[in-house]
């Protein structure tokens, strides 16, 4: 480990629940995206070794990037995959976007009642496509060695792979006429990830949870992941649904981070009273980011991504005194990126 990356480590851990020393600035760098009609490195008979020479050069790609502007990134190397995972491994199909290429995966519903639900045993870690993932991830340590962080899987909130595995229309009215059949079922979903996530951390005690967008965590604080539901209920369902299952999880891993892209502005209450919300990814909404600097500037680092430099300013403008953000910039070539990120670390310096 090169004491660049050391040093981001300890800015970045101060970051999220530390003293603060400045916003941080991740500079992604031009992705090579994965053709899924190739193949499912999920589910399908493909070796895993085949999508290798993909992930590595990602990872170099971060690297380089990361060398040539001496951002705040730590570099690692990725486990690239879709929402399907977990409600793959409960026996969904899985789909693939023949005509799109590029788009990630995604589960098909398996079960439309309660009873079907309640049917449903939970897997183990020997279950595809869990089972491909722990082997992928042990091919990619023997290739850039202990010290670079493996990061996980795409990882959906217990709620939100309930809401692949039961279709979401039957899902929704049976939160109000069936609603213990859902709460079993999302216990399944919630069992399922901390025993996944714990098996996972052992294996590789240096990990990187961090699915979307692409920051680094230090592995001791988080349970990373997506709660997209949230916008599709009220925050009553929100607390009797998705609240137990995340402080749950928040408590077993040290820690939450939540991405979030759901019209989900009138949650913010209720995601700020969940124990160690260390950090929030979200793609704003019309009301725009005032309403998250104002629900999170006491200790939960607003993660900013696919946004212009423009956009940055005129948040760093709107900033509290106590807001901390953390800039996931898009990529752009070389000079424009040094060209943005200079700019911002001007107006952002580390301490």
């Amino acid at each position: 480990m090169t004491a660049r990356e050391t040093r981001n480590r300890r800015f970045l851990s101060d970051l999220f629940a530390g003293p603060f020393r400045g916003h941080g600035i991740i500079m992604d760098p031009e992705w090579i995206a994965y053709d899924w009609t190739q193949g499912d490195v999920a589910v399908s008979s493909k070796p895993v070794q085949d999508w290798m020479p993909l992930a590595l050069r990602n990872y170099e790609a971060m690297v380089a990037r990361h060398e040539a502007l001496d951002d705040d990134s730590v570099p690692y190397v990725r486990i690239q995959t879709g929402t399907e995972v977990f409600a793959a491994a409960f026996g969904c199909s899985v789909h693939i976007y023949r005509d799109a290429p590029g788009s990630p995966l995604c589960a098909l519903p398996l079960v439309t009642t309660a009873q079907e639900a309640d049917r449903l045993e939970m897997p183990d870690l020997s279950a595809r496509p869990l089972d491909r993932i722990f082997e992928f991830a042990r091919l990619l340590r023997e290739q850039v060695g202990p010290d670079v962080p493996i990061g996980g899987v795409d990882i959906q909130s217990p709620f939100d792979i309930a809401a692949l595995v039961w279709r979401k229309q039957d899902l929704m009215v049976a939160m109000i006429e069936e609603p213990e059949a859902v709460k079993r079922l999302v216990a399944k979903c919630e069992r399922l990830l901390e025993l996944f996530l714990s098996e996972f951390k052992r294996q590789f005690p240096n990990c990187n949870l961090c699915h979307c967008p692409t920051a680094w965590a230090p592995p001791d604080l988080e349970c990373w992941l997506s709660e997209d539901e949230a916008g599709s209920m009220s925050g009553a369902m929100f607390e009797q649904f998705c609240a137990p299952s995340l402080t749950g999880l928040s408590q077993a891993f040290g820690g939450l981070f939540i991405h979030c892209c759901a019209d989900a502005d009138h949650q913010y209450s209720r995601f700020a009273r969940l124990p160690n919300l260390r950090g929030l990814n979200r793609v704003f909404q019309a009301s725009g980011p005032r309403p998250a600097i104002e629900a999170f500037s006491q200790g939960t680092v607003l993660i900013v991504a696919w946004t212009g430099e423009a956009e940055a300013h005129r948040m760093l403008d709107l900033a509290l005194p106590t807001t901390r953000f953390l800039f996931n910039m898009p990529a752009q070539p070389l000079e424009e990126a040094k060209a943005t990120y200079a700019r911002l670390r001007e107006r952002c310096p580390r301490q």
